[in-house]
């Protein structure tokens, strides 16, 4: 989004004193009172005189605080709301919606690429999806939740990286955030021995549950092992080596198998980028591979039915317990959902059930013999489990063909930054958001999260900087060519 930032501070001189007698006369009547909407004033004034000075420094502050926000419910509709990083969300959102409603202005070079015009399409049809619901006040507020995600995240970082120095601070804000939600974990954790039982709850309330933790960890992870080795300064390498450290044991802890398995492709990925191989043959060998996968299932079926290790505390073992579709309650019960979801697309296959009402709907669509002993119909357990599979059910096959058009936009996008830019920060920047991005759609095969703030920062975040870098490209481009 457009805008230019204000030279002068609105802290500064006697307008930051006032300012700050406004917020202390009105945080000592809240206090005074018990009257904790009010407490909120403070808050609400300071960011919106924020955002009209200095939107750009608004959006990293975002970013930093992410993983630091707290997670509440919204019993009525199960859904999470987090704090206060969602609410400046909103703020952020609604203040670029009057801001274009004032100048009209839209950012156009990236609503013309294939990456803007997909994602316009996902939340056209998202939208159109809210009015065929089974559930429409469940997918409308889904659909506004999406919204808040993109808007500011994905459009507003646009104009945030034109700065060089933001588009170089802006993994490292989130990171060490991150890091401090680590060290807070693996303290609680380490008072219950590290055990692979309590490892799904500890890192509450920041991260509401270790799937989502490990998750984050595992997309900055390729970015930490960059910051780490890149040349600096000894007491850099020092810091970021022991901030390096601390994810690599936070993530072993998280015992998010999918994460660890994520992480492996990433490092796949950039053997990919390191000996030059095109993003097309990428594409081919990983099209052949599915298939040979999809020609041999029954036999890969046989092998994996005979796994009977179960997820456990040591590491090996919980590795293994991957492949384990016989006995492994967590492996069994995503199956369950799976086959769930696959049925609703059948009942529904063009509209699906509607934006945010797979958890409610899915019940009747189990059948006794998927189901297991964590199974439930209270509709309290969570999604689909699939970034794939969810929209498929929720918006129908039309959802699915836009997940996958997405996905095909941004790597190429970032395929084609990587191989064009020279050597340097963009490029290194440019390679740590590929392959973040590849570690959270491997897991989300087996997870969704593009609903959770501490996701929807680094994904939407991630996909703006390799757009901005396209875009910068190609306009240094056709400079040269004029």
């Amino acid at each position: 989004m457009e805008g230019a930032e204000r030279s002068t501070s609105f802290l500064s001189g006697r307008k930051g004193g006032l300012w700050a007698l406004l917020l202390i006369l009105v945080t000592g009547v809240s206090v005074a009172t018990e009257s904790y909407v009010v407490a909120a004033i403070p808050f609400v004034i300071l960011m919106v005189a924020w955002a009209f000075y200095s939107l750009d420094s608004l959006l990293l502050f975002l970013v930093a605080i992410t993983p630091l926000s707290v997670t509440l419910k919204d019993q009525g509709f199960n859904v999470g709301l987090s704090l206060p990083s969602e609410l400046i969300l909103a703020g952020i959102t609604l203040f670029l919606f009057l801001r274009f409603l004032q100048n009209g202005q839209l950012p156009w070079n990236a609503l013309r690429h294939p990456l803007g015009v997909i994602l316009v399409l996902q939340l056209a049809w998202m939208a159109f999806t809210v009015l065929t619901s089974e559930m429409p006040l469940v997918s409308f507020k889904a659909l506004v939740a999406r919204i808040w995600f993109v808007i500011p995240l994905f459009f507003g970082l646009l104009h945030v990286f034109r700065a060089e120095r933001s588009r170089d601070i802006f993994y490292s804000l989130y990171t060490f955030s991150l890091g401090i939600a680590a060290l807070y974990t693996l303290y609680v954790h380490s008072q219950y021995g590290f055990s692979k039982t309590t490892s799904t709850w500890v890192m509450f309330p920041f991260y509401k549950e270790h799937t989502l933790y490990g998750m984050s960890l595992a997309f900055i992870y390729p970015f930490q092992v960059y910051r780490t080795f890149r040349k600096q300064k000894l007491l850099g390498h020092f810091i970021q080596g022991g901030l390096l450290l601390l994810i690599t044991v936070a993530l072993l802890f998280s015992y998010t198998r999918a994460a660890w398995l994520s992480v492996l492709a990433a490092g796949g990925v950039y053997m990919l980028i390191h000996f030059k191989i095109a993003f097309r043959t990428f594409l081919v060998t990983m099209g052949f591979v599915v298939m040979s996968l999809w020609v041999t299932q029954d036999q890969w079926l046989r092998i994996f039915t005979k796994n009977d290790t179960v997820s456990s505390d040591n590491f090996s073992e919980h590795v293994q317990s991957v492949s384990n579709v016989s006995s492994d309650a967590s492996n069994l019960e995503r199956i369950n959902r799976w086959m769930s979801a696959l049925r609703m697309f059948k009942a529904r296959p063009h509209v699906g059930w509607g934006p945010g009402t797979y958890q409610f709907q899915y019940a009747p669509f189990q059948h006794s013999s998927e189901m297991t002993i964590i199974s439930t119909n209270e509709g309290n357990m969570g999604n689909a489990h699939s970034e794939y599979i969810g929209p498929l059910a929720e918006q129908g096959w039309p959802g699915l063909v836009l997940v996958l058009s997405f996905l095909v936009a941004l790597f190429t996008t970032g395929f084609r930054v990587v191989h064009r830019h020279p050597k340097g920060q963009d490029r290194s920047l440019a390679i740590a958001a590929l392959l973040g991005l590849v570690t959270y759609f491997v897991h989300g095969v087996l997870n969704n999260f593009l609903d959770a703030d501490k996701a929807a920062a680094l994904v939407w975040g991630s996909a703006a900087l390799l757009l901005h870098l396209d875009l910068m490209k190609n306009s240094v481009k056709s400079k040269k060519e004029v």
